[in-house]
């Protein structure tokens, strides 16, 4: 029987996989195989935490691969030089991916896709992550978008979901592809396994993200628009390292949610946080220089502070003296996620209340975040900053303090974190410094007060900021 080279990427699922699909239909024995060559993605190969969660990701595939009759096949090297030699070795017709869309992946694939052809060999990609293709959406004038609102507006006005398709309960096997190395080879996992607390909170796979997606509908879709924003509570999907592994796709999930939601649920107010998603590969495909530079250029000037190795470390680490900020870098450290409300917090403190530049902050959490995207990185943190597309507002410094108050009310979630502050009084939690002595009683080990005051640093960021309004 012929074969296709099925080329697996950040599509880790065998359901609703259109590569998988194309190499069915055409009557082709897919050779399910991964190529680990992370130096191919420029300057933002893949972090740590990523790479911790790909390594277990990578197994259950295989597993899954394995209960059909087929398992994958892992390569390390260059991707098109890998690509050859398996056409070669298997006399394959094809060669099938689901496309992505970083840049400097997507020269990449264009590259190799033009060189497969110039050979014979029929090489095609698929949409295997997105609603809407980046380039599918644009302005009457013909521009891309640069504002989220009208952005998902016409989005909606074109909305045509794509039906689930299950995966094959088998699949051909083909003996005569090369073994590859073993998954070890790939040096993904942690020396030392420092990943460990990880998966208390994580299950890596396609059946994992079936999990969280049948916990979420069942448990908090209800109380989503209300409850996504308290970190103290179990209120967001957590499917964002799902999404971006591609164990499942944006549409099985809305289909799902359309499934579950019943009077008074939210499943507009989630959809349309899917939208972000969407609107994040919307910009950095038009605009790929985003990762490394300013979108406004009026930014390129900007006098952020040269923050010290110790200040900055002082913030990786989740100690800045300011509760919230710390419990949220914390949760970070332990887990690889950090909650999307307290995400814009701990940016805007290090872009605002330090004024250090954004890309600080975008290199950390691409290193230590599990769902590290390099469309919604960037896209999150020059929005915080206020240097990119539909940005914050100049004068918008989020109060940490507040934030707290309002979201965790309790301190429940800086208990967790910052257990040293735990027997503080809700109000203390949030503010330890406004009762030195009971804190240092309570909290001895703990920054006496913020690495910065908190409205000379909001005072000073608006009067930076001001200057390029």
């Amino acid at each position: 029987m012929p074969t296709a080279i099925l080329w697996f990427r950040n599509d880790l699922r065998l359901d609703d996989n259109p590569a998988l699909q194309a190499a069915l239909r055409a009557g082709l024995t897919p050779v399910p195989v991964y190529i680990h060559a992370p130096g191919e993605e420029g300057d933002w190969a893949p972090g740590a935490a990523s790479d911790a969660w790909r390594q277990r990701s990578l197994r259950a595939l295989d597993a899954d691969l394995r209960g059909r009759g087929s398992r994958l096949r892992l390569f390390t090297g260059t991707s098109s030089e890998v690509l050859h030699e398996l056409v070669a070795a298997t006399g394959a017709e094809a060669v099938f991916w689901n496309r992505r869309y970083e840049p400097a992946v997507e020269e990449r694939d264009t590259r190799i896709k033009r060189a497969l052809r110039t050979l014979g060999v029929r090489a095609e990609s698929f949409n295997g992550s997105l609603l809407f293709e980046p380039w599918q959406l644009e302005t009457k004038t013909g521009d891309p978008y640069r504002v989220f609102t009208p952005f998902w507006r016409t989005a909606l006005k074109q909305w045509r979901l794509q039906a689930t398709a299950p995966a094959p309960e088998a699949l051909p096997s083909c003996d005569a592809a090369p073994a590859g190395v073993a998954l070890e080879a790939l040096g993904l996992a942690p020396r030392p396994d420092w990943d460990t607390g990880f998966w208390m909170q994580w299950t890596p796979g396609e059946a994992g993200a079936h999990a969280a997606l049948q916990q979420f509908t069942q448990r908090a879709l209800r109380d989503y628009g209300s409850a996504r924003d308290r970190p103290d509570m179990q209120g967001t999907s957590r499917m964002s390292p799902h999404l971006h592994f591609g164990e499942i796709p944006p549409w099985r999930i809305v289909h799902a949610l359309d499934d579950a939601a019943g009077p008074g649920d939210d499943r507009d107010a989630f959809v349309r946080e899917l939208g972000w998603r969407e609107f994040a590969h919307h910009v950095l495909h038009h605009f790929p220089h985003t990762p490394e530079r300013n979108f406004n250029p009026r930014f390129d000037d900007f006098k952020w502070r040269d923050l010290s190795a110790d200040a900055l470390h002082a913030w990786q680490r989740g100690r800045t003296g300011v509760p919230i900020v710390d419990a949220g870098l914390r949760e970070l450290w332990s887990t690889g996620w950090m909650h999307n409300r307290v995400r814009m917090v701990v940016a805007s403190f290090l872009t605002k209340h330090l004024r250090a530049h954004w890309s600080h902050g975008a290199r950390w959490f691409w290193d230590t975040l599990v769902d590290a995207d390099l469309a919604n990185n960037t896209l999150g943190w020059q929005w915080v900053a206020g240097t990119g597309v539909d940005a914050a507002p100049y004068f918008r410094v989020f109060n940490p303090v507040l934030q707290a108050q309002r979201f965790d009310p309790e301190g429940r979630y800086i208990a967790r974190w910052v257990p040293e502050l735990a027997a503080l009084p809700a109000s203390l939690r949030h503010a330890p410094w406004q009762d030195p002595d009971a804190s240092r009683r309570a909290a001895k080990d703990y920054p006496s007060r913020p690495m910065v005051d908190l409205a000379a640093g909001r005072a000073a960021a608006i009067e930076a900021y001001a200057g390029v309004k």
